[in-house]
């Protein structure tokens, strides 16, 4: 593989250093990095995407078609919870990114719904655990099949390639996002009204 060095200190597009060096390691030879206005047109496009997943009237369609109303947050817990069982609230906070006081109040709303219960470990009492209900079970299934049958809609003229592609992208993104700090040095207050 073509190793490009970037001086010491010197970022690209406003990342760190040595972030670019292993993003440059990993560029096929003859690649640049991607222009500061290419970057800039990919946050606008995220930013589309991001205010659509938050759209009230497409959560008010959601809640109508499977008849529970279940926030985001809370979608996160259920499918958390779906996909691992029952976890401690520490290790449920963290898998949904959320501070434990937002996943604790998340799930306090969710077991008001009876779509989630609370319980003790059994192998350490003093810690508590969440797990799903049948009614929460059900519910998670619901919305899965749901989001399932729009995203066949919406993708049905894409080929597997292209499907294939973007959940390879999408993945990556979600890990360097994890993986890369908000740079605030570059901020000062003087700039903030």
């Amino acid at each position: 593989m073509f190793e490009r060095q970037l001086p010491f200190g010197e970022s690209c597009a406003g990342w760190p250093a040595q972030r670019n060096l292993d993003i440059v390691q990993d560029l096929p030879y003859g690649s640049a990095m991607p222009a500061a206005e290419s970057v800039a047109e990919t946050e606008r496009s995220l930013e589309r995407l991001f205010r659509l997943t938050v759209n009230r009237a497409i959560y008010h369609r959601q809640t109508a078609a499977i008849g529970v109303e279940v926030t985001r947050a809370g979608y996160a817990i259920l499918r958390t919870l779906a996909d691992a069982g029952e976890l401690p609230m520490g290790q449920l906070a963290r898998r949904c990114s959320m501070d434990p006081a937002a996943a604790n109040r998340q799930v306090r709303v969710l077991e008001d719904a009876e779509l989630v219960e609370r319980g003790t470990d059994p192998d350490d009492a003093r810690l508590a655990v969440a797990r799903l209900t049948a009614k929460g079970r059900r519910t998670h299934d619901r919305i899965v099949a749901l989001r399932v049958e729009q995203m066949t809609d919406v993708l049905d003229n894409w080929s597997e390639h292209d499907c294939t592609e973007l959940v390879r992208l999408i993945d990556r993104l979600v890990t360097d996002l994890r993986l890369t700090p908000i740079r605030t040095d570059s901020f000062t207050t003087k700039e903030h009204p």
